[in-house]
């Protein structure tokens, strides 16, 4: 169906499953829905829905937040915006010109003992730095006590973090006026730990809703991060066949 793989091969809450489709083949992974299920109408608001007529739905999920109301019409004043309002068929424009935008995208990726920090004009990094500390195993070797194994581990733990803000705050923060948008990924509590660094605050105030689960941050999982930020996820409920 021109998609990327399966988000997770998760199926989606509400019924359906979730695929993945990168900006530049939305357009005929939309026409391909149309073709198998006729598309009888289109709808915007803070996703875009195409609904057809044998009860399949294909629910867009930009990965950028649509822009606010516009003009009446398909595209808007200017045919640039995001329209508030249904139209009968597949009116696709509106969402393949949000999705194909260009823009600046800083990426930050934390898990435990390791980082990275990007920015990516497009799908080019241009900005990066990955680093990572020693943070030991959960479970206490040797002769140690619990107790000063645990210490000893929330240390390394809270180093790291720091390492990790500290590289962040180089690579993001004096490109905040630039950047449209930031994407975090990794592990959610490594990232969370970060909060508290008010050199981050206003990274943490451009961040989209999306996480992206990622491997240890390395250079080449940060370069693939644009694939999956990029890409627009699709709540794809089909009908049953007979039988």
């Amino acid at each position: 169906m021109g998609g990327l793989p399966r988000a997770g091969g998760r199926p989606a809450a509400g019924g359906g499953r979730w695929v993945e489709v990168a900006p530049e083949r939305l357009g005929g992974w939309l026409a391909g829905f149309d073709r198998r299920h006729r598309v009888l109408s289109s709808r915007y608001g803070e996703v875009a829905a195409f609904e057809a007529a044998d009860g399949a739905l294909a629910e867009c999920h930009p990965p950028f937040p649509p822009p606010g109301p516009a003009a009446p019409g398909p595209g808007g004043a200017g045919g640039s915006g995001w329209p508030q309002a249904g139209y009968e068929g597949l009116v696709p424009e509106p969402l393949l010109r949000h999705a194909l935008q260009r823009r600046v995208v800083g990426v930050l990726l934390v898990r435990l003992g390791g980082h990275a920090a990007g920015v990516f004009d497009g799908e080019r990094l241009v900005a990066s730095k990955v680093g990572g500390r020693l943070v030991q195993g959960r479970t206490a070797a040797g002769g140690w006590s619990q107790q000063r194994f645990a210490r000893r581990r929330a240390g390394q733990a809270a180093k790291a973090a720091e390492a990790a803000a500290d590289d962040a705050a180089r690579v993001l923060v004096p490109r905040l006026p630039s950047l449209d948008a930031v994407v975090l990924g990794g592990e959610r509590r490594a990232v969370d730990a970060l909060r508290a660094d008010r050199r981050l605050a206003p990274v943490f105030a451009l961040a989209v809703p999306r996480f992206l689960t990622t491997p240890d941050p390395r250079l080449t999982v940060l370069q693939a991060t644009a694939r999956q930020f990029r890409a627009v996820r699709i709540r794809l409920v089909e009908p049953a066949a007979p039988g």
